[in-house]
């Protein structure tokens, strides 16, 4: 698959995908070609769909991770090899519509007190504050924090936008605590290398250790912050649109789904089991 790789990268290159969209696209064009042990150029729709059965079947991918593998092999069909019609028919399970786990503010507040550390104590209070992934916070540089406008500027985040969240004062104050300690010189979150940040796992399993002492049951991980951040400015009177310019989601349909899970309607809604019995008093 050598020529056919090289002119996957340079147009996955030219499209401006991110290095870890190419490695995973040119991967599974890769393995594609070894399945069948066949260019990927001389299959067609229907070899298409006996290997994604494979991976739905065999490999027992999530959903997500299907997804994400199936579009590299679309770009393939339609970008390099320009024969969209293979992949034209070919459609992914329909997606499932689940409302994300929210965390309530006194359990924000219990992984905030049980982690000591001050360098995982700061990339905590940065992701929940200002509503980042957790690629974002890995990659936030020293200029990225402004605390004269309170902005956090987000460089290249999903989709390759740019935007502005807001800053804490408390975050502020103690990110300040940790660069008196630490002195990181680029990166916000240095990584084991001082020329590098920190990567997205090690904060995932810092975040995992900190639930474990908070004694958090929920199934939740470190992106649950940002949901939590949405959600409670929704409950505090935050307008959609707002909250969807410090989330970066290109559509407000998107935001909307933190209506669902947010208590401020709810509060208002009385059960008719609690009328009934203020009636019957």
């Amino acid at each position: 698959m050598g020529k056919l790789r090289d002119q996957m990268l340079v147009d996955l290159q030219l499209c401006g995908a991110k290095p870890r969209t190419q490695k995973t696209y040119l991967r599974e064009a890769e393995n594609l070609a070894k399945y069948f042990n066949r260019s990927p150029a001389e299959l067609g729709e229907e070899e298409l769909k006996e290997y994604m059965l494979y991976l739905m079947k065999e490999r027992h991918l999530s959903e997500g991770t299907f997804r994400f593998y199936v579009a590299g092999l679309k770009f393939l069909y339609r970008t390099t090899l320009k024969r969209e019609w293979v992949v034209e028919k070919i459609k992914c399970p329909r997606r499932e519509k689940k409302l994300p786990v929210v965390l309530d503010i006194s359990e924000v507040e219990s992984l905030f007190s049980v982690t000591k550390n001050l360098k995982h104590k700061a990339m905590l209070m940065i992701t929940y504050s200002s509503g980042l992934r957790v690629s974002e916070t890995a990659s936030l540089k020293l200029t990225d924090i402004d605390s004269k406008r309170m902005t956090v500027r987000i460089s290249q985040g999903k989709g390759g936008k740019d935007r502005y969240s807001i800053l804490s004062q408390t975050a502020l104050e103690h990110l300040r605590q940790y660069w008196k300690k630490y002195r990181p010189t680029e990166w916000l979150f240095e990584g084991q290398k001082k020329d590098d940040h920190i990567t997205a796992h090690s904060i995932q399993l810092m975040f995992y250790a900190a639930k474990k002492r908070a004694g958090i049951t929920k199934p939740v991980s470190v992106h649950t912050l940002r949901h939590s951040f949405a959600t409670h400015l929704i409950e505090a009177g935050t307008s959609l649109h707002h909250v969807q310019l410090l989330l970066g989601h290109r559509s407000p349909t998107t935001t909307t789904v933190y209506l669902h899970v947010s208590r401020l309607n709810l509060s208002q809604v009385i059960s008719p089991l609690d009328r009934a019995a203020n009636q019957a008093s």
